[in-house]
C-alpha cells in the first residue's frame, strides 16, 4: 500500500508517499510559503527517489497546495498513492487514537477545530482537498494528541471549578505525541526492552515548537504542553508557562482583545520576544558565543536552557526509574551544547553525559550518556511521518475498509 503522509504547517505542507509495509520512502517534498506573497516566491520542493526539483508556483492556501502536488504526483503513475495519512494537531477530548475519516468524524473534527486554531484549519482543509482530489481513497488522521489520551486525571485536571472544567471540556491535552511515542519505541528497541516496560524522559526540541513527555511503561503520564500548545517550555515564538495574572493584566493593557494577547504569546514572545533579534535559538547560542556576557542573546538562552533543565528533573521525578533520557528534532537532535547544557549537573539524578560523545553525535541513533551514568543519555531522529503511515496502514489493514482499486486510484491520471 502506498500512503501519502501529509503534515500541514500554517505556512507549509509537507508530504512523503511511503510504501507499506515494508516502510520505504519512494517520494515526498515540501510547498513552502503558501498563502500571503513573501520576500521570496512560494515554491515546492519535490522529490522522487534521487531526483529533487524546485517548482516556482503560486499557492493562496492549503487546498490550492495540495493540487499542485496532485499535479507533480500524476507525472508518474508508479507513486499513485491508495490512502492518505494526516497528521492533525488537537483531536481535542473526542479522538484518543488515529480515526479514519468520514462524515461523522469530519464533523467532530469541525467542533474541535478551534482548539488548534493555527494548526487544525489548515489540516481540515487538505482533508477536503484531497476527498475532491482522490475520490474514494481512504484518508486517516493521526493526532498529535492521541499518545496523551493515558495522562492520569490528576495530572491533566486544571484546578478550577469542576463544574466550568467539565462544561468546557478543559484539560491538559498534550502535543508533539506522534514524535514523543515514535522516538521512545526507537529507543526501547535500541536498548532491547519491550516498550510496555520502557520508561523513559523524552526532549522533543525543535526550532519552533517544543515539549517534553513523561513516559511510564509505553504511556504518556505528562507533557509540558497543555490545553494548547502554548504551555511549557520557552519556544521561537511562544512563551511557554506563563502566570494566569499576567495574562488577566495583559488583557487590561489591551483593552479586552483576547485576540491581541493571544498573538503576543503566540506569535511574539519566547525566543523572538527576549532576544529582539531572532526566533532560533540557534542563531542566539551563536550570538551569545560572541558575546561578552549580559546581553539580551546571554539571557535568552539562559532562560531557554533553563526551563528544559527544570522540566527535565521535575519528569525524573515524575517517571521514578526512567531507562533513558531522549532528545529529539531539530535541536534536541544537531546541537550538542543545548544537550551538554541540560543534562550537566545531574548526577544526583543518575544522569551522566559524555562530552566527546555529545560532540560527535552525528550518526543517529547516538549514545550519548557517560560509562557511569545509570540512565542512557540517547539522542535519536525523528520521523514522524513515518510513524503516521504506520497507524494509517495498521488501522486501514485493521478495518479493511481501504480500497484496493487501481481503476479507482489512478482516476485522478486522466
Amino acid at each position: 500500500m502506498k500512503i501519502i503522509v501529509v503534515n500541514c504547517g500554517s505556512s507549509s505542507l509537507k508530504y512523503r508517499i511511503i510504501s507499506m509495509p515494508e516502510e520505504k520512502e519512494i517520494a515526498g517534498g515540501e510547498a513552502q510559503r503558501i498563502g500571503p506573497k513573501t520576500a521570496e516566491p512560494s515554491r515546492i520542493i519535490h522529490r522522487v527517489g534521487e531526483k529533487t526539483e524546485t517548482h516556482l508556483v503560486e499557492m493562496r492556501n492549503h487546498a490550492e497546495a495540495l493540487e499542485e502536488v496532485r499535479k507533480l504526483l500524476s507525472r508518474d503513475s508508479s507513486i499513485a498513492p491508495d490512502a492518505f495519512g494526516h497528521r492533525v494537531v488537537h483531536g481535542g477530548g473526542i479522538f484518543s487514537s488515529a480515526a479514519q475519516i468520514t462524515a461523522g468524524s469530519a464533523r467532530d473534527l469541525e467542533k474541535i477545530k478551534h482548539l488548534a486554531p493555527i494548526h487544525n484549519p489548515p489540516a481540515m482543509e487538505v482533508i477536503y482537498a484531497c476527498e475532491k482530489a482522490y475520490p474514494g481513497l481512504p484518508s486517516v488522521a493521526v493526532f498529535d494528541t492521541a499518545f496523551h489520551a493515558t495522562i492520569p486525571d490528576f495530572a491533566s485536571t486544571y484546578c478550577i471549578p469542576r463544574e466550568i472544567t467539565e462544561k468546557l471540556k478543559i484539560r491538559k491535552f498534550g502535543f508533539h505525541g506522534t514524535s514523543h511515542q515514535f522516538v521512545a519505541e526507537e529507543a526501547a528497541r535500541i536498548m532491547k526492552r519491550p516498550f510496555n516496560e520502557f520508561s523513559a524522559v523524552s526532549c522533543h526540541l525543535g526550532s519552533g515548537g517544543a515539549s517534553i513527555c513523561a513516559i511510564v511503561n509505553g504511556k504518556s503520564v505528562d507533557n509540558t504542553m497543555g490545553y494548547s500548545p502554548l504551555q511549557g517550555l520557552v519556544m521561537s515564538t511562544r512563551c511557554g508557562d506563563l502566570d494566569p495574572a499576567l495574562t488577566l493584566n495583559l488583557l487590561q493593557h489591551f483593552i479586552g482583545s483576547t485576540t491581541d494577547v493571544e498573538r503576543l504569546l503566540n506569535t511574539r514572545s519566547g525566543v523572538l520576544g527576549m532576544s529582539g533579534s531572532s526566533a532560533d535559538i540557534r542563531d542566539i547560542l551563536s550570538m551569545n558565543r560572541k558575546s561578552s556576557g549580559n546581553t539580551r542573546s546571554h539571557h535568552t538562552a539562559e532562560a531557554y536552557l533553563w526551563r528544559i533543565k527544570k522540566y527535565i528533573g521535575s519528569y525524573l521525578a515524575v517517571v521514578g526509574k526512567p531507562d533513558a533520557l531522549i532528545f529529539t528534532d531539530t535541536i534536541g537532535e544537531t546541537i550538542p551544547q543545548v544537550r551538554w547544557a541540560v543534562c550537566s549537573d545531574m548526577e544526583y539524578f543518575g544522569l551522566k553525559i559524555d562530552a566527546g560523545k555529545n560532540d560527535h553525535a552525528d550518526v543517529l541513533p547516538s549514545d550519548v550518556s557517560h560509562k557511569d551514568s545509570s540512565i542512557k543519555i540517547l539522542v535519536v531522529a525523528t520521523n514522524e511521518e513515518l510513524a503516521i503511515a504506520r497507524r494509517t496502514y495498521g488501522l486501514l489493514s485493521e478495518n479493511h475498509n481501504f480500497l484496493w482499486n487501481k481503476k479507482l486510484t489512478n482516476n485522478y491520471l486522466k
